[in-house]
């Protein structure tokens, strides 16, 4: 018999209220606001990442304040980075590959709930978020439930990322769509006169 915990993480419906559920988000709750209170260069506070976060924590440049539902189902690469306001909620696993950046309040949802109102009330269930590696996400943007994100991707700012977004492109937009490839010929703007 799966428990409530491995129903959530392999995406079926499962009972949010079960204690040992609760428990873990309360924990996640209490290291945010620990992480969110302390100092950036304070110790303790990379070892609450450490503590929060499923991996990655060790490298992770988290900017205060950022938020998760559970935290042990985010899994970091190297050096990822969440500027101010982030939004995490992590009912199922939300993998994130090396050197990726997200702008100030990006949020990542894989929580989903039933259309069915009755059903609602006592089960939800969710979709499991990949982010590939030198990613960058802008300002503002939203990842739904069950999206991938190819490595060297460009999201534009307030962009609604419904569908998959392949390697190497630029994609903005509600809904998010593709607007170009990014090529290594790309020119650098800081260079631009």
């Amino acid at each position: 018999m799966k428990t409530e915990r491995q129903k959530m993480l392999d995406g079926e419906l499962y009972d949010a209220w079960n204690p040992e559920l609760v428990a873990a988000r309360e924990q996640a709750r209490s290291l945010c606001m620990r992480i969110n209170g302390m100092e950036p260069a304070d110790p303790a506070r990379r070892e609450a990442l450490v503590q929060l976060l499923g991996a990655g924590g060790d490298t992770a440049s988290v900017t205060s304040p950022f938020f998760c539902d559970y935290g042990s189902n985010i899994a970091l690469g190297e050096r990822v980075f969440f500027n101010f306001n982030c939004v995490v909620l992590d009912v199922c696993r939300v993998t994130i590959g090396s050197f990726t950046l997200f702008g100030p309040a990006v949020q990542i949802y894989t929580a989903m709930h039933p259309l069915d109102a009755a059903l609602r009330r006592q089960q939800e269930y969710g979709k499991p978020v990949e982010i590939g590696s030198d990613v960058w996400v802008g300002v503002g943007a939203t990842m739904l439930p069950g999206v991938r994100i190819g490595s060297r991707a460009v999201i534009g700012a307030g962009s609604v990322v419904s569908r998959d977004v392949p390697d190497a492109v630029f994609a903005a937009g509600n809904p998010c769509r593709v607007i170009r490839d990014i090529g290594a010929a790309d020119p650098n703007p800081a260079t631009r006169s």
